[in-house]
């Protein structure tokens, strides 16, 4: 595992990297595509690798342990071999499945108490125990076990929550330290920044996180209902505090204006469930704005895709043939949006990438914002 700093933008603190992991190189920024249980929806990983161009995807912890299990698993040698994936791969812990478990978890210093979404069976996460669970998973990156804290919440509330993640935390690094990978590869921890929008909090669980050393570094708890210029408040904090040496991740953000805002405050790393949940409804990202496929406008538009698109998706396919597909919810839409939308989101974060190298990332950065607004 290496991470290398390749440049930083004169104009902002938006960085090139390059994270080197035994399954491949990663270019930074960079958006993970979500593969919740082994898999991005509706997107076979052939499209991922050679349209998409995707470098890493992520897989869940909670539901890979529900389904298939983490024996099943183990006995295929590993996530990458179970799913055919042979790229970098991220799991997270768990912890935000369980946050969105309101009413099915109790939490206590010992870990997350829970009930199966799928059959309401009981289940117990500790620090120790998700740590092992992604050792047997063995993606290359991992994430600690921490309490995601709701939007909004007192600051009694998200202080005590802060504190019980920093004490997982420590017990997550011991465990991560005492064990080692059950396949022929080393694997990354990453702790995660919260404090919901509290900047004291914040900064007091950047500095902890940051003295921790380890690989990289995530900030979590935020884009769960906090108006944009909170989360981007935040982020410039706890930016600033963050070692610049190490590959910054935010957690499930988000659109693509807040990924071009929150490259140009120095994240390297996202994730985010929008480009596939959204391609599934009929709505398309794209360079010029945002396309709500079943509107009737587009049902005699015979022109493509996406006309400066690289995926299948876009040059073979037109907007009135997927809007048809979408009004009559055939399998074959959410695929060709799927792959249309994350296609968009790889080559904006390639671009950006492209425009930090030359330094003209920010005048770019500015107008692409107002582009993406407009809804088509």
């Amino acid at each position: 595992m290496k991470y290398t700093l390749l440049h930083t933008d004169k104009n902002s603190s938006a960085r090139a990297g390059l994270i080197e992991t035994a399954h491949g190189k990663i270019e930074t920024p960079i958006f993970m595509p979500v593969g919740t249980a082994g898999t991005v929806k509706a997107v076979h990983q052939r499209e991922l690798k050679n349209d998409i161009e995707a470098q890493i995807i992520l897989g869940n912890t909670y539901h890979l342990y529900l389904r298939p299990g983490i024996k099943t698993i183990e006995d295929a040698g590993g996530l990458h071999k179970f799913n055919g994936w042979h790229q970098p791969i991220l799991t997270d812990s768990g912890g935000y499945q369980i946050f969105s478990l309101a009413n099915q978890r109790k939490l206590s210093e010992d870990g997350a108490t829970f009930k199966s979404h799928i059959d309401g069976s009981k289940h117990f996460f500790s620090p120790e125990s998700v740590i092992d669970i992604q050792r047997s998973i063995g993606a290359d990156i991992i994430m600690a076990f921490d309490e995601c804290t709701p939007y909004p919440c007192d600051l009694n509330y998200a202080q005590n929550s802060l504190n019980l993640t920093h004490r997982w935390l420590d017990r997550c690094i011991d465990q991560f330290n005492k064990t080692e990978s059950k396949y022929d590869y080393p694997q990354a921890l990453f702790p995660i920044v919260q404090g919901s929008v509290y900047k004291d909090l914040r900064v007091k669980s950047a500095e902890y996180i940051a003295s921790k050393n380890c690989f990289g570094n995530a900030i979590g708890g935020l884009s769960v209902g906090e108006p944009a210029e909170e989360m981007y408040a935040m982020t410039d904090l706890v930016t600033t505090i963050l070692p610049k040496d190490k590959p910054r991740y935010l957690m499930g953000v988000g659109t693509p204006i807040n990924l071009l805002e929150c490259i140009s405050l120095g994240i390297d790393m996202f994730d985010c469930v929008m480009p596939t949940r959204n391609a599934r409804h009929g709505l398309l990202f794209t360079q010029n704005g945002i396309i709500n496929i079943r509107n009737e406008k587009w049902k005699n538009d015979f022109s493509a895709l996406d006309e400066n698109g690289t995926t299948f998706a876009d040059k073979d396919y037109t907007k009135a043939y997927l809007r048809h597909l979408i009004v009559c919810n055939e399998l074959l839409a959410s695929q060709i949006a799927s792959i249309h939308n994350l296609g968009f989101y790889l080559r904006l974060i390639k671009e950006a990438r492209k425009r930090i190298l030359e330094d003209t990332f920010v005048d770019w950065k500015n107008t692409m914002v107002k582009k993406l607004a407009q809804r088509l």
